[in-house]
């Protein structure tokens, strides 16, 4: 029983905080000073048009002659701006309570001095006309003799020529706050459009909750960060010796390896302001914002400093002056840029500021940026070793359910190459897939559907393929489970599927070896395992289809990098064309002349047709294997490399 009441309590709590956000904690609306013009238009309005008392009661000249006129109630009747009648009653009138129905017309009762009653008149002339033949028709009434008034609506007036200013600046402020992106807030938001949109995580702040034990992996990074973070918690310990902090430090790697995650990390270690900003809040459609937005981050990074900035992809304002076309020498974000080179390393002092900054594309930014003195140190952070993937897995798979058999160090080496992006991608969709099957706990079999779903695609058992087409894909697959078995330097094969999978009909899934560097004849061999496809169907059909397209590009694309970028042609030996530098990257002119291109492309021929040949010789050689691998994948679908072990013996890696 104590356990099930744990169990509604914790309930209770998940119904309170969901999503993660706590009902009772919810952020409180923020002031705003629109809030007050509301306020002051409501009631200027009220005023106008609203009745709060003092209106007297309406009514119809029928009732005016036949219910007060006729019974001589009436005292006087006031024609007021010529088209309205006031009629006051006598005081026994009024307090005889008879006409207490008619008085209730109003909002309130009327007070004793009137005026009571009113009713429009279409003209004077017509209600003189009027007055003059009910006195014939009611001869025992006593005369009444009307008044005339001009009265001014003064507020009215003032209405009338403030409601089209109020409403012109209205719209002129709406639009210019649309404009200017809502910056700076308030009254004032167009006079801020060129104040910094940087988000102060200051060292009190609670929304940071990441620390360097949150971030697995990336070792050589986090020691690197590390050391800024503690010279701001110890900046004696360095000065001491004479020793100066890098100004700026720069996080460069691919998408998704935790750049962002490592400076989350630093602003939840340091214990100091902290501004995150991204590289295009510095752009905007009005010139001059872009530097403004610098000079006014800094401004504010000097008041608090000791402090870090960080500029999220910073390629969006850091792109290499003069080599976009597109651009003129006035382009706005070569001034934000010229701006925050100056505000780096300037006149200005900008001691106690640090300026960390990440960004995939380090190749294409200004080399000014990246000097010392500027950004002193860029600090790579790769993708994630076996290791390194483990220490990942173990972060993410602290909220799962998992199965007690299931060791992460497999799911390490299942998932060569991938981001820590990717693999937390992996635990979310293994949660999913468990989950969707009806499971309690997620299983190994659950982690590695997760990852076949990354890398390949959502499967489509359903997809609708001929049986002819079915089997051309088989005797495809097998063509290459074939090749990369037989061959020394290919990657090791896991399993291989005829079931359609985002858009491939098929596909040989391989665990390729985690290498620094790649030899020719390893990349002769996986050239070759690549076109077992294509080689595959023309032995077996004579015929050839185009399911080979993605095979045929990549082929392609390896053989032209071996020639131009690898120098691993014998025709033209050692050169490489490869710019890694981006210095060729806006120029119409290739680094090679017409004859040299002719050699490229006959040279890039001659390996494909080498590598083509070499597979079907392999296929040939082992017709029979290969037909009994395509007939198993017919009838089961998915094959292992146990099958394939079965079929041709073990794999020959003596030298691999």
């Amino acid at each position: 029983m104590a356990e099930k009441e744990n169990n509604n309590n914790n309930n209770g709590e998940n119904q309170n905080n969901i999503g993660g956000f706590n009902n009772s904690n919810k952020p409180k609306p923020k002031f705003n000073v629109y809030w007050i013009y509301g306020l002051i238009a409501l009631i200027f309005f009220g005023l106008q048009f609203l009745d709060f008392g003092g209106e007297p009661a309406k009514i119809t000249w029928s009732e005016f002659k036949r219910d007060i006129l006729n019974k001589n109630a009436v005292k006087e009747v006031i024609v007021v701006n010529r088209d309205r009648a006031e009629v006051y009653l006598t005081s026994e009138a009024f307090s005889s309570g008879e006409y207490k129905a008619l008085l209730s017309r109003s909002y309130t009762a009327s007070s004793p001095e009137g005026p009571h009653f009113y009713f429009t008149i279409p003209s004077v002339e017509v209600f003189a006309q009027n007055m003059v033949d009910v006195q014939k028709e009611f001869p025992t009434a006593i005369p009444i003799e009307p008044s005339y008034e001009t009265r001014k609506d003064h507020m009215g007036e003032i209405v009338g020529w403030l409601l089209p200013l109020v409403i012109i600046v209205a719209v002129w402020l709406f639009i210019f706050r649309k404009m200017s992106g809502g910056g700076g807030g308030g009254a004032g938001g167009i006079f801020s459009i060129g104040k910094s949109r940087a988000k102060l995580f200051d060292k009190e702040d609670s929304q940071v909750k990441i620390d360097f034990k949150d971030v697995a992996g990336l070792a050589e990074a986090k020691t690197e960060v590390m050391e800024i973070v503690d010279f701001l918690k110890q900046p004696e310990k360095y000065t001491d010796l004479g020793g100066k902090i890098p100004k700026g430090a720069l996080l460069v790697g691919p998408p998704g390896t935790g750049k962002t995650l490592l400076a989350k990390a630093v602003a939840g270690e340091a214990h100091v302001p902290f501004f995150s900003m991204s590289g295009s809040d510095f752009v905007e459609m009005f010139v001059g914002v872009g530097a403004s937005r610098v000079r006014d981050l800094f401004a504010q990074a000097k008041e608090k400093a000791p402090c870090i900035i960080f500029i999220d992809e910073i390629d969006a304002i850091g792109r290499a002056r003069g080599k976009n076309l597109a651009y003129s020498s006035n382009d706005e974000r070569e001034n934000t840029l010229n701006q925050l080179l100056t505000e780096m390393d300037g006149f200005g002092s900008n001691s106690g500021v640090i300026i960390l900054a990440a960004t995939n594309r380090a190749d294409i930014l200004d080399k000014a940026l990246l000097r010392a003195g500027r950004f002193d140190r860029q600090i790579h952070v790769e993708l994630p070793d076996i290791n390194e993937r483990e220490e990942i897995f173990k972060v993410h798979a602290k909220p799962l359910k998992m199965a007690a058999d299931i060791e992460l160090g497999f799911l390490s080496k299942q998932t060569p190459g991938f981001s820590g992006a990717d693999i937390a991608n992996v635990c979310n969709e293994s949660a999913l897939i468990a989950a969707r099957h009806g499971k309690e706990r997620i299983e190994k079999q659950d982690f590695l559907d997760a990852i076949d779903r990354i890398v390949g695609g959502l499967e489509k058992k359903n997809k609708i393929v001929a049986p002819h087409e079915r089997k051309t894909i088989a005797y495809h697959e097998a063509g290459h489970a074939t090749v990369s078995w037989l061959l020394e330097h290919a990657n090791p094969l896991i399993k291989v599927t005829i079931i359609p999978r985002g858009k491939a009909l098929g596909a040989a899934w391989y665990l390729p070896e985690e290498r620094q560097i790649t030899t020719k004849e390893q990349l002769f061999d996986e050239m070759c395992a690549t076109l077992g496809g294509r080689a595959s169907e023309e032995i077996n059909f004579h015929k050839i289809s185009t399911g080979a397209l993605n095979d045929l590009e990549k082929t392609t694309k390896l053989a032209y990098a071996m020639v131009t970028y690898y120098g691993m042609s014998e025709v033209l030996g050692n050169l490489s064309f490869f710019d890694s530098s981006g210095q060729s990257e806006y120029s119409f002119n290739k680094p090679y002349s017409e004859q040299t291109a002719v050699t490229i492309d006959q040279e890039v021929k001659k390996i494909v047709d080498a590598q083509y040949e070499k597979a079907k010789k392999i296929l040939i050689e082992n017709i029979h294997g290969l037909t009994q691998l395509a007939d198993l994948l017919l009838e089961r679908e998915v094959i292992y490399s146990e099958d394939l072990e079965n079929i041709f013996g073990k794999r020959n890696l003596t030298n691999n």
